[in-house]
């Protein structure tokens, strides 16, 4: 190596001098270089959704580490909804800042119009296609998201009051793989609190925006964010929520082991015609069971990335169960009956 390249890699090194040797911070760096490492076998590449939050600054610190003690290839992004009047000028802001430190940030633009209600989530749909399509186009298989543990416990309320099934309730962890995209998205901090992420930031940056919709009560996660504070003054306890989200993804994983089997068993998929045929076994299994098999396989025979309503499905189960359905669209599939055998085509 070239005596400029030892320069700059040792000038880099230097930007972060103390940091890494702190207890506290070192204790998280080792979880997450672990958890990373052992996810990540195939490839050295990750991409890395930043936001200027602190969560998020926290996650670029670690992951800028790892590009350079485990020769990581790290590709930053930072998303601009164009939401509110100022986040063009925060995202280079925040691009400006971290360039400072070598973190050389993407800025990804949503340029579509923009909702007038239900605006957080589907904010929330178009940051993920931008992020998934960026690594996509940079041939990322693994892109990590700064989730803390307190992400974990409003995502468990906002499912629970909108009448989520076990699944909903529990979808929301480590590892979350986008099949339709190829993509594997990592949550590497979602075991710590965000009180710990915010002292990462302040310790190695002292620079962090906070996010003015995180006061908005017209959205529901700021409501929710109250609510478990005001359940903490009530004798809110963490470790039995953790105790209680645990159990209920023990019984998810039961539930989609059977999942599994139904499909293998009952279900058969002609790949060149992208045809699904079920025979009548598919559906003399469990309710739960029969309604996860078949959203499964409308998203695969659709290619879509959700599945239908709930509500949608079921009623087309409970027709196939009374032998009153023949022939109906649902999420992009035409379902259709035919003696004992339920064919399922993509929509014309």
């Amino acid at each position: 190596m070239k005596k400029k390249s030892l320069n700059v890699k040792k000038k880099i090194r230097n930007l972060f001098p103390n940091q890494i040797f702190n207890k506290k911070i070192l204790k998280i760096y080792n979880e997450f270089r672990f958890f990373v490492k052992t996810e990540i076998k195939e490839t050295n590449k990750i991409g890395v959704a930043v936001s200027g939050g602190p969560d998020s600054l926290a996650l670029a610190y670690l992951a800028k580490q790892l590009s350079l003690k485990e020769k990581f290839e790290v590709k930053f992004f930072i998303v601009d909804h164009k939401l509110r009047k100022d986040s063009e000028k925060e995202a280079k802001k925040v691009k400006s800042f971290l360039k400072k430190f070598d973190i050389d940030c993407k800025i990804l633009e949503w340029n579509s119009k923009k909702p007038k209600s239900n605006i957080q989530s589907i904010a929330r749909k178009n940051r993920y296609d931008l992020l998934l399509n960026s690594c996509k186009k940079y041939n990322i298989k693994h892109l990590l998201l700064g989730h803390h543990i307190d992400d974990l416990y409003e995502n468990f309320f906002i499912r629970l009051l909108r009448g989520s099934g076990l699944k909903g309730l529990t979808s929301f962890g480590k590892i979350t793989k986008e099949k339709n995209k190829n993509i594997i998205i990592l949550r590497p901090l979602i075991n710590f609190e965000k009180k710990e992420l915010i002292f990462i930031t302040k310790k190695v940056f002292n620079f962090y925006i906070e996010d003015p919709s995180n006061q908005n009560l017209e959205f529901q996660r700021t409501r929710v964010r109250n609510l478990i504070i005001d359940l903490k003054n009530e004798g809110y306890d963490k470790k039995k929520l953790n105790l209680t989200i645990k159990n209920l993804k023990s019984s998810n994983s039961t539930i989609d082991f059977y999942v599994n089997k139904n499909i293998k068993l009952n279900s058969t998929f002609v790949k060149a015609k992208n045809i699904c045929y079920l025979n009548k076994f598919f559906f003399l299994q469990s309710d739960e069971v029969i309604f996860r098999s078949l959203s499964l396989i409308l998203k695969s025979i659709s290619k879509r990335y959700y599945s239908s309503r709930g509500k949608s499905i079921l009623a087309v189960i409970l027709k196939i169960k009374k032998n009153k359905l023949y022939k109906v669209t649902l999420g992009g599939c035409c379902i259709e009956k035919v003696n004992q055998t339920t064919l399922i085509t993509k929509e014309n």
